[in-house]
């Protein structure tokens, strides 16, 4: 595997990691553990920006007039970025309300 192929499996990788990581905090703030809960979001935070950094490097490569074809998996990779963004705003807030109510 190479090329764009390869880039797009880090992506999924990276960002399926960091949407767990988000889920699992959701969890452990409803079970009123907020130290995990945290920790947890911020291992979310590290795999996601690093799913980040390699979408960078796909944009970078087509600025650089390398084009892209669009295919399934390039689509899914970007669909898991996206959803694993509004998963951790989501988190967050919940998180805090889990405080809240707690």
């Amino acid at each position: 595997m190479e090329g764009m192929e390869l880039l797009c499996f880090q992506m999924i990788s990276f960002h399926g990691t960091a949407r767990s990581c988000y889920m699992e905090a959701i969890g452990k703030a409803k079970e009123g553990d907020f130290a995990e809960a945290q920790r947890l979001l911020d291992e979310g935070q590290k795999a996601y920006h690093e799913g980040h950094e390699v979408h960078a490097e796909v944009i970078q490569k087509e600025a650089a007039g390398e084009k892209s074809e669009i295919s399934l998996l390039l689509i899914h990779s970007e669909d898991q970025m996206m959803s694993a963004e509004v998963l951790y705003l989501m988190a967050v807030e919940m998180i805090d309300l889990y405080k809240k109510i707690g």
